[in-house]
């Protein structure tokens, strides 16, 4: 089983997170999936670069698995954040539309109605994440956030949204990229460690927290997962 790392050339927010992750050690030119995108492998891990807005690359998951045989666990994607606040963050999220009714047409990809299984690392690495960016000195400049689910592209396996925001300025920061792809990195146990957040691994063990309410930002399921030993 792999896990897809999806990034697309457009952002910068996007595309520094993932050459500094191709950056560290290991990486081999991977399976040719489609012309307009690219693909890189290191043990179970596959990044894919494409030119095409983040959000409307539906069924990569899906796609990859009849043309390449390998089956995916989960899917990762690198983008930029924005907010009215323009405030710098580092956010981590579940996707998917299903407060829209059938017929709508969701303005930022997805279907209306559905939802992506959240990716069980959601909670682990939002602790990780906070921990790296404490170490890298973009605490307090940026917040740490969890967001609730919205937009797409529509996946069939656990997916996650990685973000830096909110600001041009801030996407194209190289030291919120590092830290980006030292979280995948080290989440994915990438450098010779246990990776973070593994479901398959004593999960009778773990909480499954499911938030309602709270707005975009959902500050008190925020305090509870880093808090507890939850995982999204």
């Amino acid at each position: 089983m792999v896990t897809l790392v999806v990034a697309t050339t457009t952002d910068p927010a996007s595309i520094n997170p993932a050459n500094a992750l191709l950056a560290m050690p290991g990486w081999l030119p991977g399976p040719s999936f489609q012309e307009d995108m690219k693909s890189f492998a290191n043990e179970g891990v596959r990044v894919l670069l494409h030119g095409k807005s983040i959000v409307v690359e539906d069924d990569l998951d899906k796609r990859w698995e009849e043309v390449i045989g390998e089956v995916v666990e989960e899917v990762i994607f690198l983008s930029k954040h924005t907010a009215v606040s323009n405030k710098p963050a580092l956010t981590i999220h579940p996707i998917g539309v299903p407060h829209l009714r059938e017929g709508d047409v969701p303005p930022q990809g997805g279907k209306a109605g559905w939802a992506a299984l959240p990716d069980p690392r959601i909670g682990p690495w939002l602790r990780l994440l906070k921990k790296i960016a404490q170490s890298h000195n973009l605490v307090p400049e940026f917040e740490i956030t969890l967001e609730a689910t919205h937009h797409g592209p529509v996946t069939n396996k656990p997916t996650m949204f990685i973000e830096i925001g909110s600001t041009k300025d801030y996407w194209k920061r190289q030291d919120a990229a590092q830290v980006i792809a030292l979280l995948v990195w080290e989440g994915l146990g990438l450098g010779g460690g246990v990776d973070v957040g593994n479901w398959s691994r004593e999960n009778d063990k773990k909480k499954v927290l499911l938030g309602v309410g709270g707005g975009h930002y959902a500050p008190r399921h925020m305090d509870i997962v880093l808090a507890q030993s939850v995982c999204t």
